[in-house]
């Protein structure tokens, strides 16, 4: 994806490039960064759940077009990045990061709905600009999601 000028330059696809690799190593491989993900957080983290958890997917809402990560997330909710991981596990069945993936989804999602094909929009810089380097991943999930390529959407 990175042989492509259009893409390679947008600093939230460059982001995610490098750490894709990085992070399928951590959770591929057993290792001690593994281990520490699933254990659970401190109790003193326990006392304010609803309000980190309402800190940290506000900040994701707003920041989902930026390049942002899971400590920069915990570090907005006021919380450590295990005890944040935890709380969405917890309340919303899901990671932080793949909440951040659904807001960037839905973003995109916006986006090809308000795009002009004939202005020259595509679903491919549509999907870079939400961090989505794999237009064929991309068109995967969201068709999963949305019950229709991205491509019938943008033509709408």
């Amino acid at each position: 994806m990175l042989a492509h000028d259009e893409i390679a330059t947008n600093p939230l696809v460059r982001a995610e490039t490098f750490r894709y690799p990085a992070t399928t190593l951590l959770t591929t491989f057993p290792n001690t960064a593994l281990e520490a993900a699933s254990d659970r957080p401190a109790p003193h983290t326990f006392g304010a759940e609803s309000a980190a958890l309402r800190r940290a997917t506000t900040f994701i809402d707003g920041n989902a077009h930026r390049d942002i990560g899971l400590a920069d997330i915990a570090q907005a909710a006021r919380i450590g990045p295990r005890g944040l991981q935890h709380l969405f596990r917890q309340h919303r069945s899901q990671t932080p990061l793949g909440y951040l993936r659904q807001v960037r989804m839905a973003g995109a999602h916006r986006d090809l709905q308000s795009a002009d094909p004939t202005g020259g929009d595509t679903v491919s810089t549509i999907a870079a600009r939400w961090g989505f380097a794999h237009p064929g991943r991309f068109s995967v999930e969201y068709r999963r999601l949305y019950g229709c390529p991205p491509s019938t959407t943008l033509r709408s």
